[in-house]
């Protein structure tokens, strides 16, 4: 996986992350969702390299990326961290400005980046996911049925990470097939470095950490933006969960919004053909073009508040 793009460290201020780059074009930095990697990105970084400098890194906490103390309040483990990393990655690479593409948890330090770092980031593309603000102020039960992962990894230390560190590689197993498709559109090869990952405590902690920021400091952040009607400056293409994801929601949270595309954007989830991210140069417009339909939504049975 990942064949013709170098592999390297950097160390930020706040963590050593692990970083692949490849490719010639403008820079395109994609970050992963939980409880992934930089190789949640390999069935079509390839492609991707061909129009771009693809930047795919693993955040702070995940992969074999540096584990830092998350801190009395998680901070180090804020979106606001992580996203820091990110553009210190960049730089370190050369590049001052770039588009960026996130999936999940890597969608949601993509939002921050693009309300702390105005400057840095051309275009967006944030994947499958609702603000936290909106989604922990609006609790569903149908969301917080399939999305129990958020209540139990905030429990305290060291309850959630004792229980899921008893037998990882069910949990990652467990919780990766909540839908029809299962684990099929998982690369064996990827899975088994998912597992490997998980098998470390250490991973499993900032994971944790992870989440419990996001109650906390995340939420205390997003709650100020929102008070002060800061919004997403850049053009965001948003994908996936066109069912939840609908327009009341989002122009609370981004100015300049590009082509919807109403499909499940998990990028391991691919039986369908992805032609992502390909860049108009006239017009700069980031497009994502989703060939075939999955049988049914990403996320079953949500519904917007």
């Amino acid at each position: 996986m990942f064949e013709n793009f170098t592999r390297t460290e950097i160390k930020t201020s706040g963590a050593r992350i692990v970083t692949v780059y490849g490719g010639k074009g403008p820079p395109l930095l994609l970050m992963h969702g939980n409880p992934f990697s930089h190789l949640s990105w390999h069935k079509f970084a390839p492609r991707l390299a061909e129009q771009f400098t693809v930047v795919a890194t693993d955040l702070r906490g995940y992969g074999d990326s540096e584990k830092p103390p998350g801190g009395a309040d998680h901070s180090n483990y804020s979106f606001r961290a992580m996203a820091q990393d990110q553009v210190e990655v960049m730089a370190a690479l050369g590049h001052e400005r770039f588009y960026a593409a996130g999936h999940d948890r890597g969608a949601r330090v993509l939002h921050r980046m693009c309300l702390d770092h105005p400057r840095k980031v051309v275009r967006a593309a944030i994947l499958d996911i609702i603000p936290q603000h909106h989604l922990l102020n609006n609790v569903t039960r149908a969301w917080g049925t399939f999305s129990w992962h958020w209540f139990f990894m905030i429990q305290p230390y060291d309850f959630p990470e004792r229980l899921m560190s008893a037998e990882p590689d069910y949990f990652i197993e467990k919780k990766l097939a909540k839908t029809a498709q299962g684990l099929s559109f998982f690369d064996p090869r990827a899975l088994a470095e998912y597992k490997r990952y998980f098998r470390n405590l250490a991973t499993v902690h900032a994971m944790c950490e992870d989440y419990r920021a996001t109650h906390g400091v995340d939420l205390d952040m997003d709650t100020k933006d929102f008070e002060a009607g800061r919004k997403i400056a850049c053009p965001v293409l948003r994908a996936g969960l066109t069912e939840v994801l609908v327009t009341g929601i989002e122009m609370r949270w981004i100015k300049v919004r590009a082509r919807p595309i109403g499909m499940p954007a998990n990028p391991a989830a691919a039986p369908f053909d992805v032609v992502p991210m390909m860049t108009n140069r006239k017009k700069k417009v980031i497009t994502i073009s989703l060939m075939k339909q999955l049988p049914r939504p990403y996320l079953p049975g949500l519904r917007s508040p």
